[in-house]
């Protein structure tokens, strides 16, 4: 296992997760398929290892400290070391009765979504940074959405969705700032709008399309880009 690619792959027992671990497994890497539900999570691991990929499942709810704790401990022990870290794992919250209109805003659907989509990366992140740090270009992808630009605005309002990824855009940023006199490359990624369970298969582009972009910064030369925002067509604005 000395020379194969470790990555972790959050949320990764459906949709662009599940994309991003059989592209990443593709290239090479023995995957990390981290998810909380244990039958999807081994439904993962067996249909990856049917594509021709090296994987294992990884017990991981990333609200929990404990879990998160525990996956490091069980990435330590298997592997000792994580090349790849892709935060995708995410939550749009309840949208309906205007929980997420700002002007009946519901706070209690903020923080579950903050809980997961920001929180949750600070957790991953923070517990993989030691195992990381032992491979040679450690990368970090964090899975964002151009819901999350001031500057683009796009679709429906969305007063907790779209504000915990300008939050996440802004954490990811003052990761590249803090890591960057080190080797680990930390950027985030917009998967565009993909056909999966989060917008009910109403979307023009593939699992597979939306993971190209995690693929490509998972994968960057040492002297890549750090601390931005990309989708396939380059650069999004903050």
């Amino acid at each position: 296992m000395n020379d194969t690619k470790i990555a972790l792959v959050t949320g990764a027992n459906k949709g662009i997760g599940f994309a991003i671990a059989q592209g990443l497994g593709a290239l090479g890497c023995t995957v990390a398929v981290g998810a909380r539900d244990e039958v999807r999570r081994e439904q993962a691991v067996e249909r990856l290892r049917a594509a021709g990929v090296d994987a294992f499942g990884v017990a991981l709810d990333v609200t929990s400290d404990d879990s998160v704790a525990a996956a490091a401990a069980t990435l330590e022990q298997t592997a000792g070391r994580l090349d790849v870290l892709v935060n995708n794992a995410g939550i749009a919250g309840p949208i309906d009765g205007g929980t997420q209109d700002p002007t009946t805003l519901d706070l209690d659907v903020v923080r579950t979504v903050l809980d997961t989509n920001v929180f949750g990366v600070v957790r991953v992140t923070n517990a993989m940074l030691p195992l990381l740090t032992r491979a040679r270009s450690p990368r970090i992808v964090n899975m964002s959405s151009t819901m999350g630009s001031l500057t683009l605005q796009p679709g429906p309002v969305l007063a907790a969705y779209a504000p915990s990824k300008s939050l996440l855009n802004s954490v990811t940023a003052q990761y590249a700032r803090r890591l960057a006199d080190t080797n680990v490359i930390v950027n985030a990624a917009c998967p565009g709008f993909v056909a999966t369970d989060f917008t009910g298969f109403n979307a023009p582009r593939t699992p597979e399309q939306g993971a190209a972009i995690a693929i490509r910064l998972a994968t960057l030369p040492d002297d890549g880009p750090r601390g931005g925002f990309f989708d396939d067509a380059g650069v999004i604005p903050w």
